[in-house]
C-alpha cells in the first residue's frame, strides 16, 4: 500500500481519528487478526459470529466503526469505508486495472492471467486477488495490496445480484475487463440466466472509451454485451478474435492446442488438468494482449502457469498409484460437466476405472432438481464407471442414473459414509474425483483419501 498517515485515511474515508493520527501505514489491509500484516491496516469487521473490534488489540492501526486500543479510523461503516479508501489509493498508482467476471473460470483466469503478466512484466509489478477474494471486502483488499510501482492489477469480481458489480468498478475501475460466460453458478440468488448476463455485464459499462471489453464469443448472452459499452471489443473462443485450434488432451487430462489470432499461430501446453482449462486459458491471453503484451510472448508464458488456487483440479497420484482429484472448491452443473470430462480423459489416458464421489450443487435456486439430473446424465453419457451421490440434496444425481441403468451409482447419507465406500472399493487402478460445492465440504474426502497415502 502507499503510505498514508491514519489522519490522511480519515479525511479520505470521512472518519474521526481516536489515538495517534500520525501513525503511518505502509502495510496492506488485512481482516483477519490471526494473520497480522506488519505496520498494516486491520479492519474491524462486526460479523455474525464475530466482532473484529475485539481482536484489534496490538494492531499497528485500526479501521473500525468504534474505537479500539490501537490507534483507529472510525466510521460507520468500515466495509464501505475500505472501498473507498481502495478507490483514493488505486488512483495514486499507474496500475491498470484487469478485472473479469463469469459464473465459472474467475479464479482459473485470473490465476493465468497474473502468471502471464508475472512472467512478462515482473514478478513484483503485477498484484492479483488471492484465493476467492472477489467481493466488497476482497477486492478493495486486493487493490490495497498496490504499491506505488505496481503496473498490473488483476481482479476477479463475483455477483449476487444486479449492481454489485457496478460497486466493485467502482472501488477498482477496470481498463480492461473480461466477461467470461453466462452460466447456472447462483441462478437461485438472481432468478434466471438473463439477470445474471444483466449483472456481469455491469463489468464492460464500467469501462472507459479507450478500455477493452474482453467477451466470449460462444456464449450468446456475453456477446450481446458488446453494446453495452463504448470500449473496443476483443473476442475469445472457437469463434474469437483469438480462439483455440487443434486441442487435444494427454494421459494426465492436460490439454495442448493451438492459440491464434488469424495471423500468427502458437502452441500452448498447460499444465493444468482438464479441457476447461482452454477457455480459461484463451480469455486470460487476450486480456494479456489487450494490455499490450504479443501474443507470441503470452503463449510460452501460459504454458508454464502454474495453479495458484486450492482445491481446483488438482490432481494427486498416492504411492499406490491411486489418483485423486480435488476440485471440490465450488460447483455448478457446468462445472461437474467439465470435472467429469476430465475424470474420463485421465481414466481412458491411463486405463483406469473412473469413480465420481458428487455432492450437493447449491445455489440452482428452481433448477435444483434439474441440474442435479443433467449431472447424473452427463455421467452416464461421459462413460464414468462409479458415482458416489453424497448426501440426500444431490439425490437426484442418484435417481437420474438409475434411470439410465448405466453407470454404477453408490448413495451415501454423508461424507463418511462416502469415504468408507471409497477406501473399501477404490484401488490402485481407480481414479477418483471429489466434487461438490464449497458447502458440503467434501475436500475432507479427498485429503483424507491422500491421508490414506501407503
Amino acid at each position: 500500500m502507499i503510505p498514508l498517515r491514519l489522519a490522511e485515511i480519515a479525511a479520505v474515508v470521512g472518519g474521526e481519528v481516536h489515538g495517534d493520527g500520525d501513525v503511518v501505514v505502509t502495510g496492506p489491509a488485512y481482516v483477519d487478526s490471526r494473520s497480522p500484516v506488519a505496520e498494516g491496516l486491520f479492519v474491524a469487521i462486526v460479523g455474525e459470529r464475530v466482532d473484529g473490534h475485539a481482536y484489534a488489540a496490538g494492531s499497528h492501526a485500526v479501521l473500525g466503526s468504534r474505537p479500539t486500543a490501537a490507534p483507529t479510523v472510525v466510521v460507520e461503516d468500515p466495509v464501505v469505508a475500505l472501498g473507498t479508501l481502495a478507490r483514493f489509493v488505486v488512483e495514486r498508482t499507474p496500475a491498470t486495472v484487469l478485472a473479469m467476471t463469469g459464473s465459472q473460470g474467475k479464479t482459473g483466469t485470473k490465476d493465468y492471467l497474473a502468471s502471464v503478466l508475472r512472467r512478462l512484466a515482473g514478478e513484483d509489478r503485477v498484484v492479483a486477488t488471492e484465493g476467492n477474494g472477489n467481493n466488497e471486502i476482497g477486492v478493495p483488499l486486493t487493490v490495497l495490496r498496490a504499491a506505488a510501482d505496481t503496473e498490473h492489477l488483476v481482479v476477479e469480481m463475483g455477483s449476487r445480484g444486479v449492481g454489485h458489480i457496478a460497486y466493485l468498478c467502482g472501488i477498482a475501475p477496470p481498463r480492461i475487463a473480461a466477461a467470461l460466460n453466462v452460466g447456472t453458478a447462483h441462478v437461485g440468488e438472481f432468478g434466471g440466466r438473463e439477470q445474471i448476463a444483466l449483472a456481469k455485464g455491469e463489468i464492460v459499462e464500467a469501462l472507459p472509451s479507450d478500455g477493452v471489453a474482453v467477451l466470449n464469443a460462444d456464449d450468446p448472452l456475453v456477446s450481446a454485451m458488446a453494446p453495452r459499452t463504448t470500449a473496443r471489443v476483443l473476442t475469445f473462443g472457437r469463434a474469437g478474435d483469438l480462439r483455440w485450434e487443434d486441442m487435444e488432451l494427454d494421459e494426465g487430462g492436460r490439454p495442448r492446442f493451438t492459440l491464434t489470432d488469424g495471423h500468427t499461430s502458437h502452441p500452448v501446453q498447460l499444465l493444468q488438468t482438464g479441457a476447461h482449462q482452454v477457455q480459461n486459458a484463451a480469455a486470460a491471453a487476450a486480456m494479456a494482449v489487450a494490455a499490450g503484451f504479443p501474443l507470441a510472448d503470452v503463449a510460452p508464458a501460459l504454458s508454464l502457469a502454474t495453479a495458484a488456487s486450492r482445491w481446483r483440479m488438482e490432481v494427486h497420484e498416492r504411492a499406490d498409484g491411486m489418483v485423486v482429484i480435488n476440485d471440490a472448491y465450488n460447483a455448478n452443473p457446468d462445472s461437474v460437466r467439465a470435472a467429469l470430462e476430465a475424470l474420463v480423459a485421465i481414466g481412458r489416458g491411463r486405463g483406469r476405472r473412473t469413480v465420481a464421489v458428487l455432492g450437493q450443487m447449491m445455489e440452482l435456486g428452481s433448477e435444483h432438481e434439474s441440474g442435479h439430473r443433467a449431472v447424473g446424465t452427463d455421467a452416464v453419457r461421459l462413460g464414468v464407471d462409479v458415482v458416489v451421490v453424497v448426501g440426500a440434496p444431490a439425490a437426484p444425481i442418484a435417481e437420474a442414473i438409475r434411470a439410465q441403468d448405466a453407470t454404477t451409482v453408490i448413495s451415501a447419507e454423508g461424507r463418511d459414509e462416502a469415504l468408507a465406500w471409497v477406501r473399501q472399493n477404490a484401488g490402485p487402478e481407480d481414479v477418483v474425483l471429489v466434487k461438490a460445492s464449497r458447502g458440503a465440504a467434501l475436500e475432507q474426502v479427498a485429503e483424507q483419501l491422500l491421508g490414506d497415502r501407503p
